[in-house]
């Protein structure tokens, strides 16, 4: 079996393995963050679950640019550019920003996401600067890349925006939740989750690639049925929830 034969078949798999985790997690949330409970293992500091968790992403797909044959295409680096500016911002600014004195996170959910980390960033990484056909620079106009990049960048603002307003909900030394308010959060309870959702959808149409999509769909198997937990949530905690929020999308869902 050669290396795209093999690529191939592990997109299928991560696709299914995509469904699989949409129905778990619908019914049950990952046991981190507002959603933590007792009963799965060891836990390590939540910053430094952050860190290893997302840091992986930039690595790998750093490594995967230079062992590959694509050094030389603006494409290639476009795209890696576009991937760093993700990672390199949720590995290595957002968890030293976030107010995490005390918290913890299990060991076994730090490793899925290193291991998901790792694999989908072989998937992309691997696809993109070695395994697909090249692409010349005039790509880089072509409407799709610039319909996907304009989504990315829109996901990429929105998500910043709303964890700037999250973390501007507590003062230090407070604990706590509170209501967010402004920006997208006048119309949903998850707008960082959607920003992320436009991210990679946007990554997908950018990059025109299955390996792109997986992402993608990935990612909302992930964030909508968490989106959907927080939402609850929320209206359990808070008895003046603003009624007419929803959990990811402005006025439908």
């Amino acid at each position: 079996m050669t290396e795209t034969e093999l690529h191939r078949h592990l997109m299928v798999l991560w696709v299914a393995l995509a469904v699989v985790v949409f129905f778990v997690l619908w019914f049950k949330s990952a046991p981190y963050g507002r959603h933590g409970r007792a009963g799965w293992g060891p836990a390590i500091p939540e910053r430094l679950g952050w860190v290893l968790m997302e840091s992986v992403s930039a690595i790998a797909m750093g490594m995967l640019f230079f062992l590959g044959d694509r050094r030389t295409s603006l494409v290639a680096w476009t795209a890696l550019v576009m991937w760093e500016c993700h990672y390199l911002y949720r590995g290595f600014v957002y968890p030293f920003r976030r107010r995490t004195a005390g918290k913890r996170i299990p060991a076994v959910i730090v490793l899925f996401g290193v291991l998901f980390n790792v694999g989908n960033g072989y998937i992309n990484g691997r696809y993109l600067f070695t395994l697909s056909p090249p692409r010349p620079a005039g790509w880089l106009l072509d409407p799709r890349f610039l319909v996907g990049l304009s989504l990315f960048i829109i996901g990429f603002l929105v998500n910043i925006d709303s964890d700037e307003r999250l973390l501007a909900l507590r003062k230090p030394g407070e604990k706590g939740y509170r209501v967010p308010h402004g920006g997208l959060f006048r119309w949903v309870s998850s707008p960082n989750y959607l920003g992320e959702i436009l991210e990679w959808f946007g990554w997908a149409i950018a990059t025109w690639s299955p390996a792109g999509l997986t992402f993608a769909l990935w990612t909302a198997a992930n964030l909508v049925p968490r989106a959907r937990a927080h939402h609850r949530w929320y209206r359990d905690r808070f008895p003046d929830y603003p009624a007419k929020r929803r959990a990811l999308i402005p006025f439908l869902f």
